[in-house]
């Protein structure tokens, strides 16, 4: 006799619903797309020990006619396809009919449905799999879904839960994403009795962001709108100053539908490339909309994976438009957490400060509306003027300083396009003493073309808002510009400012490698492991479309036999070693994302460091230099260059508004 047979009808349905109910999350989620589907305006979601002990899901929508409320228990049945065709035409959230049946096969379930205002309902009732009631009940029009004591019949699942406050966080992000989904459905999610979220369900998304993550965070994003001929975009970003150490604060929809979608969280992150510090992540709503015919959702059991048929179309389309909606704002974090006020209640009487006539006279008078308003303003300046008059006289040195010209900076010649020279020795060994701006820390000496090769970037054509015209203060402990105008006071980090400059200069260059390259005298050698020269001798190529020359010298070493000669001066072989040790991390080389490696590789060797102190002459043209950057705000590495503090800012700190 045969050892193979038929699993019974009710086994199998708890074996099958492993498929579909992981944990509450999981029932959640299908009841409420369940209700979604339904046309529902108005979604209450309640939850008691973290959906364990029960799950309702009441809303409003189109309900279940009283003939089909047995027939949606039963495995695979659905109304929203039919033929094989509408597999390719999916426009619903569900569509399998596994929901239902796989959760009253490990739960107890009581559905109740009306489909008009009558008054008149069903209810019924399922255990385990196992009908209990099946009648007519007063009910208002839609459907309420109640599961509880979720694997009662299954105690070996039921004990691989974890703890309530876990479920809870898997219930929350359920309801978040699905509200972030539809702003225009009315959602309200309590638990035990507390009420976590509601939100108004007329359509601003901005809202149930900020019902969600909270309003600074909702006043932190910027909206997202783009057309294409086979998508269209829409949703909020946040601006680079609202971060997170996860990727949990990014939402991405499909047609109305929450997925994981690498191939659109990709090009979102690098549309922030140099925006955000490393392992910081945005908060970001991207919903898609497409033709079904080039999405397949039906990919992954629980719906959260889909495949797209035009994907490196769509990357480039996402990329390009988060970078275009990021690219038409200013990215200046504030250094107070203050909030601005329209207008000051009241102004404490100005103290006038006496300042060198020399000074004095440098500072300038902007027109104000009232005299409350031009009172702290005028105070900041003078105080400001003070600080620039002592900082000043601390790093006066009787040392020649640097001489610049209009077009050349450190002995390179940047007149004229593809015209380039190595700095003579002569301006390599020419050095001016400069003290840090404190008693504490002894002079040091650095050399002039340092602060030179701060202005090596030619202006170009900004693409972000005018980066704010500011007007040297000072230097704060070496390291920071201390700048003001009209509105306010700034810092810089002269450091972040400088690899700036240098990335997008040295960007530029590693784009034209060919114009470039000269062989070294002293060539110079590098050694790597075994393995690692295995590969490394099957990308030598990618090496050379940065202008970099690198030979294999046998053995375990390989030859540095040419570089750009604008590389920085004796970092060459540090900077080639990064490159390969970067070559040798990827899996495969993208020559773009090389060529941007190795610019800011170069961009943070040449860059001026911390606590050195530098002139005012050199520190006006850093900030000059600095304005014509294409992204001034944020250097490579995603740090921000520029924090600002708002003359109201100034005012409250130091009592003067309430």
């Amino acid at each position: 006799m045969g050892i193979i047979r038929p699993l019974d009808e009710h086994l199998a349905n708890q074996i099958a619903a492993g498929e579909v109910v992981e944990r509450p999350a999981s029932v959640l989620k299908e009841l409420i797309e369940n209700a979604v589907d339904a046309g529902a305006s108005r979604i209450d979601v309640s939850a008691e020990e973290g959906g364990l002990t029960l799950l309702r899901v009441a809303d409003d929508g189109t309900g279940i006619e009283a003939d089909d409320m047995l027939v949606a228990f039963q495995r695979h049945a659905t109304s929203k396809i039919a033929t094989g065709k509408d597999l390719f035409l999916i426009a619903t959230l569900g569509f399998r009919g596994e929901a239902l049946p796989s959760i009253a096969a490990v739960a107890k379930v009581k559905c109740v449905s009306a489909t008009d205002n009558s008054g008149l309902g069903r209810c019924v009732e399922i255990e385990g799999g196992a009908l209990v009631t099946d009648k007519e009940i007063n009910a208002p029009k839609g459907t309420e879904m109640v599961v509880r004591d979720l694997f009662f019949n299954t105690p070996a699942r039921l004990k691989y839960m974890k703890t309530v406050q876990t479920e809870l966080g898997h219930l929350s992000d359920v309801v978040y994403r699905q509200a972030l989904a539809r702003p225009d459905i009315a959602f309200t999610f309590t638990h035990n009795g507390n009420l976590l979220l509601r939100t108004p369900g007329n359509g601003d998304l901005r809202q149930v962001v900020a019902a969600i993550y909270g309003t600074a965070s909702a006043k932190a994003t910027i909206a997202l709108s783009a057309e294409h001929p086979d998508y269209a975009l829409t949703g909020v970003t946040a601006l680079p100053s609202e971060t997170r150490a996860n990727r949990n604060a990014v939402t991405v929809l499909v047609n109305g539908r929450y997925v994981r979608s690498q191939a659109v969280m990709q090009p979102l992150l690098q549309a922030y490339h140099t925006l955000l510090p490393l392992h910081r992540y945005p908060l970001a709503v991207i919903s898609l909309t497409m033709h079904p015919t080039l999405v397949d959702v039906n990919v992954h059991p629980a719906k959260l994976e889909v495949r797209f048929s035009k994907e490196s179309e769509l990357r480039g389309f996402v990329e390009q438009a988060v970078k275009e909606a990021l690219g038409g704002k200013t990215h200046i974090p504030s250094g107070a957490n203050t909030r601005a006020a329209k207008q000051p209640s009241w102004v404490q009487e100005q103290i006038r400060f006496q300042l060198p006539p020399s000074e004095a006279t440098e500072a300038t008078e902007a027109s104000r509306g009232s005299e409350a308003s031009a009172n702290a303003p005028d105070f900041a300046r003078e105080a400001a003027a003070a600080v620039e008059n002592s900082l000043s006289r601390d790093s006066r040195v009787s040392e020649q300083k640097p001489s610049y010209g209009n077009n050349s900076f450190g002995g390179i010649n940047y007149g004229s396009a593809g015209s380039y020279a190595k700095p003579s020795s002569q301006a390599s060994s020419s050095y001016a003493t400069r003290p840090f701006p404190t008693s504490q820390q002894p002079p040091v000496q650095i050399p002039d073309k340092v602060w030179e090769a701060a202005f090596a970037a030619p202006p170009v054509k900004p693409e972000t808002p005018a980066f704010p015209e500011l007007s040297w203060i000072g230097q704060l402990h070496g390291t920071y510009i201390v700048a003001q105008n009209e509105n306010g006071l700034y810092l810089i980090d002269q450091h972040a400012a400088h690899e700036r400059i240098h990335y997008e200069w040295y960007y530029d260059k590693f784009g034209r490698p060919e114009e470039a390259s000269q062989e070294l005298l002293l060539p110079v050698t590098l050694e790597f492991a075994p393995d690692e020269c295995l590969v490394l001798r099957g990308r030598l190529a990618a090496f050379e479309s940065a202008g970099v020359y690198l030979e294999d010298f046998g053995g375990n070493t390989f030859m540095i036999r040419a570089v750009p000669h604008w590389f920085p001066d004796g970092d060459e072989a540090a900077v080639v070693r990064e490159m390969a040790e970067w070559v040798l991390k990827e899996k495969t080389i993208d020559l773009k994302a090389l060529r941007e490696k190795a610019a800011i590789l170069c961009s943070c060797k040449a860059s001026i460091k911390a606590n050195q102190a530098q002139t005012r002459e050199a520190g006006e043209k850093l900030l000059e230099r600095l304005a014509a950057c294409r992204q001034p705000y944020t250097c490579p590495h995603g740090r921000p260059i520029v924090v600002s503090f708002s003359a109201y800012e100034l005012e409250k700190m130091f009592k003067r508004v309430t």
